[in-house]
C-alpha cells in the first residue's frame, strides 16, 4: 500500500512575495493623490520635457558634426556675408532716416521763415492788424487850417523815426501808397474824408517817435505856429492797437526781379 505524501501546513512565519515596481506604481495611482504625488508628477514632466529638448538639440548638433571642414568654412563665410549685408542695410536705412530728418528740419525752418516774413510784410503793408508800444497824437484844428502839407510832414517824420504802423482817426491805415488830398473841412485820405480833431496812432519806439515830432521847425512847431493856430499833444503808451486794414493794390508798373 502506497503512502500518500502528507500535506504540509502553511507556515505562518513565511513572508508574502514583494510586489513589483509596476504593482507599486498602479497601487500609488489608485490611492488618493497627495501633495507629494503631485510634486513628483510635475518633476517627472519637467524632466521628460528637458530630455526631449536635449535630444532635439543633440540631433541638430549632429548635423554640423557630420559636415566637412570645407563645408563648415563655407557656411561660416555665408553667415558672415549675411551679417555684413544686414549691417550695410541698417547703415543705409539710418542714413536715409537722417536725410529725411534733415530735409524735414530744413522745410520746417524755411516755412517758419516764410511765415515770419509774411507777417512782417503784412504789418508794413497794412494788410494785418498790429499791436505794440508807441504814441497817440491828438491834433486840434479850431481854424480848420491843418492841411495835407502839415499832415504829410508829420507822417514823414514818424516814418523816418521807425514807425511800423500808422492809423488816422481809427478809420484809415497809412501805408506806402496812401494818398492825401485837401478837403472841405478836413483831409481826404485814400478817398475817405477825415475831419478834425485828428488822432494819429503809431506803433514804434515811443520816445524816438515823440522826439521826432518835436524837432525845431517840424510837425508840432508848424501846427502850433501862428499860421495854423492848432494844438498838438503826444502821449507815449505801452500798447497801441491798430485794427484798420488797407486794401492791397496790384502794382501797375513794377514787376518782381527773377534772381535765377
Amino acid at each position: 500500500m502506497t503512502k500518500e505524501p502528507a500535506h504540509r501546513a502553511p507556515d505562518d512565519n513565511q513572508s508574502p512575495p514583494e510586489p513589483s515596481g509596476r504593482d507599486r506604481l498602479l497601487a500609488s495611482l489608485k490611492r488618493p493623490s497627495t501633495r507629494g504625488q503631485i510634486t513628483a508628477a510635475v518633476l517627472l514632466a519637467v524632466v521628460g520635457f528637458a530630455s526631449v529638448v536635449q535630444v532635439q538639440t543633440n540631433q541638430r548638433n549632429d548635423d554640423y558634426e557630420g559636415m566637412r571642414e570645407a563645408d563648415l568654412v563655407q557656411l561660416l563665410n555665408s553667415l558672415s556675408g549675411a551679417a555684413q549685408r544686414a549691417e550695410n542695410e541698417i547703415a543705409q536705412l539710418e542714413q536715409t532716416r537722417s536725410s529725411l530728418r534733415s530735409d524735414t528740419d530744413v522745410r520746417a525752418a524755411t516755412l517758419e521763415q516764410a511765415r515770419r516774413q509774411a507777417t512782417v510784410l503784412g504789418i508794413l503793408a497794412g494788410t494785418l492788424p498790429a499791436v505794440g508800444p508807441g504814441i497817440v497824437v491828438e491834433v486840434k484844428d479850431p481854424e480848420d487850417s491843418v492841411g495835407i502839407n502839415q499832415m504829410l510832414d508829420g507822417l514823414e517824420e514818424l516814418r523816418n523815426a521807425g514807425a511800423e504802423a500808422i492809423e488816422l482817426n481809427g478809420t484809415v491805415r497809412v501805408v506806402a501808397q496812401t494818398a492825401l488830398e485837401d478837403g472841405d473841412g478836413g483831409i481826404v485820405v485814400d478817398g475817405r474824408k477825415i475831419a478834425p480833431p485828428y488822432t494819429i496812432e503809431v506803433i514804434g519806439e515811443p520816445q524816438t517817435l515823440s522826439t521826432a515830432l518835436t524837432i525845431p521847425g517840424g510837425f508840432i512847431a508848424d501846427v502850433e505856429g501862428p499860421d495854423v493856430g492848432g494844438a498838438v499833444t503826444v502821449e507815449e503808451v505801452g500798447e497801441v492797437e491798430i485794427a484798420t486794414l488797407a486794401e492791397p493794390r496790384e502794382p501797375r508798373y513794377a514787376e518782381p526781379v527773377d534772381r535765377e
